[in-house]
């Protein structure tokens, strides 16, 4: 049995459903990120899971207890907001040790404990201060020591590092997977991040519209999408139109161009027009090998991010943008260049459904 399982779990506000049948089960120690747009149900999820919210229907167990009646403060779980929510007329050594203050432990331990959590998150001489002294990465990392000094047994993060900028963003996620593995909590994490999803999680959960989209771990969700929705939201896409030629083959046209994915298009006719996806470093400017697809067209844009350079090409109707990596010793392709893109059959994802042509 899983240590967390949330089953069939839905949330209505009157007529407006915005979390239906939601089915999931996580093992002790994992972490499992919700990520989706705004709107998809991911943070209504959470707080139900929290006892903030009061599913519609279904039920929610911790380590075997059914606790979906249960209140926030019988369910044993750490909490941290978007917002850090710390008292501003508090010390950090305070807001850290309130919860257990609330609990009624004793004043030794609660010294201790917090002590023991201000050295997990490197801030160990910062118990006098108060959360105005902080930056606004130091803050969210007294709110995760809050939520873990009482040593929950689920971690609930909801979208802890929106307010950050990138960098601090990029470098406290890291601190939190790493608290996370240490203590080996089981912890899930809310984010509309894609890239931060796919670089810290066990699994993801990819939401929309109140439903679960797709379940797996990040190596999963990338490379095999289940959905268009998945596919378009994870992860640059591109995205072209192509027109079916066998579709026991898997042959199709792309401006004219044949190509062929790796797989047969089922229940496709010929004359058709499908989608076909092509992630952008799937695709490169060099022959094709054997038994590779490519298609000639003409060098539309070429912007540089730093250690990648990415090239946009269009073909007709049809365009992709393709990324290499930045070689200071060779220069990109100039905007108007005739250019070949190759990619390998099995990299041209063929979404579901039939287009208009």
């Amino acid at each position: 049995m899983a240590f967390l399982e949330i089953d069939h779990l839905r949330k209505s506000f009157g007529q407006l459903t915005v979390v239906e049948d939601f089915n999931l089960a996580i093992e002790r120690g994992e972490f499992v990120s919700f990520l989706g747009p705004s709107g998809c149900g991911k943070t209504t999820t959470l707080r139900m899971v929290a006892g903030f919210e009061t599913p519609s229907s279904g039920a929610i167990r911790i380590d075997s207890k059914d606790v979906t009646a249960a209140k926030p403060n019988q369910r044993n779980v750490g909490m941290v907001f978007q917002s850090y929510a710390l008292f501003p007329n508090m010390t950090i050594a305070e807001n850290v040790g309130f919860g257990l203050k609330v609990a009624g432990r004793a004043a030794g331990e609660i010294m201790s404990r917090v002590e023991e959590m201000l050295a997990l998150i490197k801030l160990p001489q910062v118990g006098g201060r108060y959360p105005y002294q902080l930056s606004g990465g130091q803050q969210q990392r007294v709110a995760l020591a809050r939520a873990l000094a009482i040593k929950p047994k689920v971690l609930l993060l909801d979208e802890p590092l929106s307010a950050l900028d990138a960098k601090i963003r990029v470098s406290l996620r890291q601190e939190i997977r790493q608290i996370q593995r240490e203590l080996g909590i089981t912890a899930i994490y809310v984010t509309h991040d894609q890239e931060e999803a796919l670089s810290i999680s066990d699994r993801i959960v990819v939401m929309s519209q109140g439903r679960m989209e797709q379940v797996g771990t990040p190596f999963e969700i990338y490379n095999n999408p289940r959905t268009r929705f998945v596919a378009s939201f994870v992860g640059t896409l591109n995205v072209l139109k192509g027109q079916v030629v066998d579709a026991a083959s898997g042959k199709v046209t792309v401006d004219g161009q044949p190509i062929s994915g790796a797989t047969h298009l089922d229940g496709a006719k010929p004359g058709e027009i499908r989608s076909l996806a092509l992630r952008p470093e799937a695709a490169s400017l060099t022959d094709p090998t054997t038994g590779a697809n490519s298609l000639q067209g003409t060098v539309e844009e070429v912007s540089f991010l730093g250690s990648v350079v990415r090239i946009r090409v269009r073909f007709g109707e049809n365009a992709i943008s393709l990324d290499t990596f930045n070689k200071p010793s060779v220069a990109p392709p100039a905007r108007g260049t005739k250019v070949t893109v190759s990619f390998a059959r099995d990299a041209l994802l063929v979404l579901d459904g039939a287009e208009a042509a």
